[in-house]
């Protein structure tokens, strides 16, 4: 179902990177696929790959074994090189990038007025006296346009943290934003205003997490669907052979793409790259969790929920397990996404807000939109929800099962699981009955495999799709449970486990696997909430602990603080960068959504200090008219005050929150 040949490759490495334990990984696809007018899909069909084999000595960061690779894999890297380090020249009137890694036949000028490119044969002169200030960068990410300036992302720092087809990868350890904007000067002090509202955004965006990417290798696809790449896709720059969904710098590549810069437009995706090697006997085994992250419907936890009209839905993920020896390769890939129905939960102060079904007629269309596109992608889909059948959430769980009713067929499938009743917070264990009920599923639709010839030997026809509410961390205690069974189905199909044999056989491999997908919850979490996933310890370490339960309470009060206080900047930025938001479009209009009344005014701050201060009042009346009677008013007086200004806030708890301001709540009032 995907596909491409590799080459190889001895990996330096980099003089200025830092380097962590090594990581591979590759990818999957649907043959229905073959047949959209994605360029890197309408290409011929299969043709087989030589599979992988590395051997990592610890603790030398990365090693590797490299006979396997020469035997097969050719070509899954672009002919069209990418930059893999800059060097950029700071002039007063210009930022110029120079190739570093070789003799330089032109230059990349970006004007530090507008952002308009040009590619130059030489070095701009300076001024006698003066000298341009000079660094190292490691790629440019993109250019987001607001509306005089131009903003440059550049990686300033990366991270190896390890190599896939024999090639690195890397995380980016710190973004920086390079300011175009000097026609600022010469406008007027109202688009000053809003550039600067703007540009403000792009500072929240600094922060971005979860920034992987590499210069010789597409990280949009996995294994399956590397496999089904032609011969003349292989050709294309990385950036045209990407799937759009997951490449997270898609809208900040558009200049670049317009003035045709390919050895600057440098692929990067959101998700997570975790990695560990263990023996098995005499074998050594490496494992890789990929995360892919779609960009679709991006966003944070409580801004982004459920589904948009096309049946986008919010914290979409694939996710691919990957394991290599001896020249096999094998690899399993599964999705986890939002409900897909126009449902919202605005935050209002409350722990848990209420969730709030918007169009609730278009619900069975907007859900059959989703799967339709999923089974398009993915082959079969097993729909596993995790909600609870009571309560709020239960009702939320009813319409998504109504849905199911009208589209569930042999292709699509549904399975309700009440995660929390039938397993509580400890009894985790119980998950092997969601497993039996889809255990018949999984052998039927198998796993992509390549043998030690390369040859595809399986492939993937049906994807398993979990949610729960946040799609955090009951998702992730279940896909680590699936994960866990299919990796064990793959070492027995490959000859490495015996037919009793499971991963729980080998201590050191049970307790890095379970390490992997920790790390792996851990990161799509801080993603999309801002924490750690809750219920971490039991996939860190197959129970649950003192610690854990401490933790996940802490975890639970910093998503409260981030939902209710942070999220909504943290949202608009996101929308920026996307391009879902386009400031080019609102050229005449003030900066969106300004508050307005008294939200204007609304500080939940200091309506807080007053609260506190009318208690101490309160507290200090009371001590004076224990000498004097008639001091007995200003007690309830301040102590009415206090308990009413708190039910005031309480009652309008959304104007005190912060929210996105570039895109008002579908069900605002």
């Amino acid at each position: 179902m995907f596909a491409g040949k590799r080459t190889s490759s001895t990996l330096p490495i980099p003089d200025n990177s830092s380097i962590k334990t090594p990581i591979r990984s590759i990818g999957f696809l649907h043959p229905s696929l073959r047949k959209l007018s994605l360029p890197l899909l309408s290409l011929p069909a299969t043709r087989s790959f030589r599979s992988l084999s590395f051997s990592i000595r610890s603790p030398s960061p990365i090693s590797i074994l490299s006979q396997s690779l020469d035997r097969g894999m050719d070509g899954v890297e672009s002919d069209k090189k990418l930059f893999t380090r800059l060097r950029l020249w700071e002039f007063p009137d210009r930022y110029v990038f120079e190739n570093a890694d070789g003799v330089a036949d032109s230059y990349l000028s970006i004007s530090r007025a507008d952002g308009s490119m040009e590619l130059i044969g030489d070095l701009p002169q300076c001024a006698t006296g003066q000298s341009p200030k000079v660094r190292t960068v490691y790629g440019l990410i993109g250019v987001q346009r607001i509306l005089v300036g131009s903003y440059l992302l550049v990686i300033a720092q990366r991270e190896c943290v390890g190599s896939y087809l024999g090639h690195a990868i890397y995380k980016v350890s710190r973004l920086e934003i390079l300011p175009c904007n000097l026609a600022l000067k010469n406008t007027d002090a109202a688009k000053k205003k809003m550039e600067t509202e703007f540009s403000m955004l792009l500072n929240a965006a600094e922060g971005t997490s979860g920034l992987y990417f590499s210069y010789d290798v597409n990280l949009t696809l996995c294994a399956q669907r590397l496999h089904d790449l032609g011969d003349e896709s292989k050709k294309l720059p990385l950036w045209r052979q990407a799937d759009p969904r997951f490449l997270w710098n898609n809208y900040m590549l558009e200049p670049l793409i317009d003035n045709n810069l390919d050895p600057y437009l440098l692929p990067v995706i959101q998700g997570s790259f975790q990695n560990f090697q263990a023996a098995v006997r005499r074998d050594i085994i490496n494992v890789t969790l990929i995360a892919r992250r779609c960009t679709r419907r991006t966003g944070t936890r409580m801004w982004r929920r459920g589904a948009d009209s096309d049946g986008y839905v919010a914290n979409f993920v694939e996710t691919e397990q990957i394991v290599q020896w001896n020249g096999f390769s094998a690899s399993f890939v599964q999705v986890r996404g939002s409900i897909p129905l126009l449902w919202e939960q605005i935050v209002d102060l409350t722990y848990k807000p209420s969730f709030e079904l918007v169009k609730a007629e278009e619900a069975p269309r907007v859900a059959e939109r989703h799967f339709l596109d999923l089974s398009r992608k993915y082959g079969s889909v097993l729909a596993v929800d995790l909600v609870n059948k009571h309560g709020s959430e239960g009702r939320l769980g009813e319409k998504f099962a109504n849905a199911m009713q009208n589209i569930a067929n042999d292709n699509i499938r549904y399975v309700q699981f009440d995660f929390h009743r039938i397993c509580g917070h400890i009894r985790f264990e119980r998950l092997s009955l969601l497993y039996e009920q889809m255990e018949e599923y999984l052998k039927n639709h198998g796993f992509f495999l390549l043998n030690e010839k390369g040859e595809k030997v399986k492939e993937q026809t049906g994807v398993v799709r979990t949610n729960c509410i946040d799609c955090l961390d009951r998702t992730n205690v279940t896909q680590s449970m699936i994960g866990r069974k299919m990796l064990e189905s793959q070492l027995h199909q490959i000859g490495i486990f015996g037919a009793d044999e499971t991963i729980g056989s080998h201590p050191d491999f049970d307790a890095s696997f379970k390490i992997l997908w920790a790390n792996h919850g851990d990161e799509i979490s801080i993603q999309y909430s801002g924490t750690p996933a809750l219920k971490g310890d039991f996939v860190r370490y197959g129970k649950r602990t003192v610690q854990g339960i401490f933790n996940d309470g802490w975890n639970a009060l910093a998503r409260y603080y981030y939902n209710n206080f942070a999220d909504g900047t943290k949202q608009d930025a996101m929308d920026l960068l996307q391009g879902h938001y386009i400031v080019s479009v609102n050229r005449d209009m003030a900066f969106p959504a300004q508050p307005k009344g008294l939200e204007a005014f609304a500080s939940f701050r200091l309506a807080m200090v007053l609260v506190l201060a009318g208690l101490l009042f309160a507290f200090m009346s009371l001590r004076q008219a224990r000498l004097d009677f008639r001091h007995l008013f200003f007690p309830f007086f301040w102590a009415s005050l206090s308990l009413g200004l708190a039910a005031f806030v309480r009652a309008n708890g959304r104007i005190f929150t912060n929210r996105p301001r570039l895109f008002r709540s579908r069900h605002w009032h």
